[in-house]
């Protein structure tokens, strides 16, 4: 695989990024809307984004599945296209990739505002699309057909929304463009390749699933321990060639991600968070997953479920608990970049 962090799995959808280092600090966005659906003319008016909001921006062909309109524009040219969209805008889009995350992420949000009213630290969501304006009102009609709470749009009509990610505070990136995401990378934006592994998996819209891979976390502290001699995870960027802004922000969504873990925990929400962290080690025994615990905890995350495999295969599992993002340091280093099957 490569530097743009595709992972392929055989049965379940997934977004794939590199496991990052340990940052000492957070980076602190501004964003957030609300989670329940709003009066026409209260999404007129739509408030500033709180401070300490979490932002993910999506691209429209992640987030709802394009093909059909892919292939008329790569057939007859963008004017059909456009046209195409202008006649079907009351048609809702189908759902794509990112759906079931996004809807995870409006659980989460949801959740906290019932435990903690008026809260800014949640997640906001922005849609980014190269599309022409004149598409976004189909865009925009899909999403309020599926009840999302997206508010914040970027349409850049036929150049690269990468250059506005930052105007737009994004923590995360996710696109089923690997090139994009790696552009994104190399503007200093933590992002990652979403694949359609199984068209017929279904992951959970009630609960936002992280999953590590656990030798991947202890086989980086021992590399970097013997080439620097310093902490884990200081100088992991030499092995992920040159991102290191983008790694640093990454750090800072997962301390974030474990913010929002504590103020469910703080509130004896434990049992029923809607955040869930998974552990896998493929291949290591209780000591591998003992070190790995400990790396997940020092970001300030907790691991709810810890799977030691020693030797077995890990696909099945993987399947089973359907984790929207997995973090697998492999994802760095392998030469392959597309293993999705067909969309």
């Amino acid at each position: 695989m490569s530097d743009t962090g595709l992972y392929s799995l055989d049965n379940t959808d997934i977004c794939s990024v590199p496991i990052p280092e340990r940052s000492s600090s957070t980076k602190k966005t501004r964003g957030a809307n609300a989670t329940t659906k709003s009066t026409d003319r209260e999404k007129t008016q739509v408030q500033d984004k709180p401070h300490q909001a979490i932002t993910i921006a999506v691209s429209s062909r992640t987030l709802f599945n394009m093909a059909d309109e892919r292939a008329i524009y790569e057939s007859d040219g963008l004017e059909s296209y456009v046209k195409y969209q202008l006649d079907h805008e009351n048609e809702p889009l189908k759902k794509g990739l990112a759906f079931a995350l996004m809807k995870a992420l409006e659980t989460v949000n949801f959740r906290l505002h019932e435990l903690y009213p008026g809260s800014d630290e949640v997640f906001d969501i922005v849609l980014m699309t190269n599309n022409h304006a004149q598409v976004g009102v189909r865009l925009i009609n899909s999403i309020n057909h599926y009840g999302l709470s997206i508010e914040r749009f970027c349409m850049t009509g036929g150049t690269s929304p990468i250059n506005y990610l930052k105007a737009y505070h994004t923590n995360l990136y996710l696109s089923s463009d690997p090139i994009k995401v790696a552009n994104a990378l190399s503007e200093g934006i933590a992002a990652a390749t979403m694949c359609h592994l199984d068209k017929d998996a279904q992951l959970s819209e009630k609960q936002l699933r992280v999953a590590f891979d656990g030798d991947s976390l202890v086989q980086q502290e021992q590399d970097e321990k013997i080439l620097h001699g310093l902490s884990p995870f200081f100088q992991h960027l030499k092995r992920f060639k040159g991102y290191p802004a983008a790694q640093a922000t990454l750090v800072g969504f997962l301390e974030s991600l474990g913010r929002l873990q504590k103020k469910f925990y703080a509130k004896n929400e434990r049992l029923n968070c809607p955040i869930r962290i998974y552990l896998i080690v493929k291949n290591g025994g209780s000591a591998v997953g003992v070190k790995a615990l400990k790396t997940i905890r020092s970001w300030g995350l907790d691991v709810d479920e810890a799977f030691i495999l020693s030797g077995l295969p890990a696909m099945e599992l993987l399947s089973k608990m359907g984790p929207h993002i997995y973090f697998d340091d492999q994802t760095s280093t392998s030469a392959a970049i597309a293993q999705c099957k067909s969309r």
